[in-house]
This record gives C-alpha cells, structure tokens and sequence, in this order.
C-alpha cells in the first residue's frame, strides 16, 4: 500500500525502537522520512539503509530536541531536502525511574526537555511549516492512567503532552491538521527494559489482557493510521494502545 505516497515525515528518536519501526512503516507506505537522532549517526543511518533497499526514501538528521534551535534546524533539512512536511511523529522521549526522593533537579529538567518541551516546539514549528491536511501524532504513556512508584516525572511530562494536544487542536483545525497522542502500555524496547528484571518485566506483562509486552509494531500500527486519510476526523484525543492494561 502507498497510501501515503507524496507525504513527507518527520519522525523524531527515529533511529531504534518504536521511533525506527514507525518511520520504516510510513516509509513502505510511500512517505519519505525523515530519521532524527540525537547523537550517534550509526542506528540512523541503518534505518535510512533499510528503507532505501525497500524502495523508500530517507533521510538522517542530528537535532537535539531538547533544544528550539536544533528542532527549527530539523524542520529546515526536512523543507531543504523534501520541500514540505505532512506528517510528524513526535517520539523522541527518555524515561528516569525513580522514588520521589531520590530524584534530582537535572532528572526533571532533562525529561521535560526532550518529552514536553521538544514535543512543544516540535509542534510550534510544525505550525509555521506544515502543509494543509497535515498530522501530528504525540507520544504519551498508558501508565499515565495508573498509580506506578518511581515513574512521577517522566508521567507528569508525559500528561503535559497529552494537554498539548487537546489545547492545540482547534489552532490547527483551520489548516486541516490533525494533532493525536498515542500512549503506549509497556513495549519491548531498550527503553522499557533496560534496569528491570525478568520477575519485574513479568508482573507487567500481567497487567494487560494478552500477558505480554506490546511490540514496536503493535504501535506503529495505530501511527500510521493516524497519519492517513482515514484519521481526518480524529483530533485532539488520546489513544491507549495497551492491549488492555488500563
């Protein structure tokens, strides 16, 4: 399918997890993507190999998004290399787990950053650049409908999102953009993972009602969606991809 042939995306935290299943998705359904990273070129450039060799066109560019500037220079490389912008998926995100007394000013700050903040201007400049019809998907989290210890920040940054999107709607709605977050239930990527053990990955799982952990492509799914045709008539809105968890 090439339904989104002749969109242009750009994808945020592209170059791994769900960030690198969404952009090779919108990819194979005819959009050219744009892989933003923050660091390290290798994994994005790998993803810019993969949807090339699928017949797709991409590609990589290094922007904090923790930073306007560097968010106001991603837009432009995409305008540079693509001449528009139809679709942007804000994914990039860090998460820091912690009790409540043990977090530091520079944890806050760093997660507001890059998921609130970069996720705010991200949208900004999408308001000067977009095309008409454009879409806009947010990133929050299912466990924002739960009481889970240690992760207060990164769901507070996370609820800031979700507000963005409701309180921004009705300031696209004249150019016909759509702007949706997507809130993912836990999924198997290095993000999630990494520090628990198995005992604690499978008291999650059970959580939900499939008894396992959602996959990147459980999720790109429903990006994809919200980034087609199909979705104009959904704006503003949260949705739970979870498997049912809450």
């Amino acid at each position: 399918m090439n339904h989104l042939s002749g969109k242009v995306a750009i994808v945020t935290g592209a170059s791994r997890g769900i960030g690198r299943e969404i952009a090779e998705r919108l990819a194979g359904s005819g959009a050219k993507v744009i892989i933003n990273f923050a660091s390290n070129p290798v994994p994005a450039e790998e993803v810019v190999a993969r949807i090339k060799a699928n017949g797709g066109e991409a590609i990589a560019v290094r922007a904090d998004v923790s930073r306007v500037a560097e968010i106001e220079k991603l837009f432009l490389a995409a305008l540079e290399a693509y001449g528009q912008i139809d679709i942007l998926v804000n994914n990039a995100g860090i998460m820091v787990t912690k009790p409540l007394a043990a977090v530091t000013e520079e944890d806050y700050d760093q997660q507001f950053a890059i998921n609130a903040k970069g996720t705010f201007f991200a949208c900004q400049q999408a308001l000067k650049h977009m095309n008409k019809g454009g879409r806009i998907i947010n990133f929050s989290t299912s466990v924002a409908g739960m009481m889970f210890p240690t992760y207060s920040v990164y769901v507070g940054s996370k609820g800031a999102v979700e507000q963005f999107s409701r309180q921004l709607a009705k300031e696209f709605s004249p150019a016909g953009i759509t702007i949706n977050t997507v809130a993912p239930g836990p999924v198997n990527t290095e993000l999630f993972t990494a520090g628990k053990s198995e005992q604690q990955i499978q008291a999650i799982q059970n959580l939900n009602a499939f008894g396992r952990l959602g996959e990147p492509e459980d999720i790109a799914g429903v990006v994809l969606f919200l980034a087609s045709e199909e979705s104009r008539w959904i704006t503003g809105q949260t949705i739970r991809v979870n498997g049912g968890m809450v």
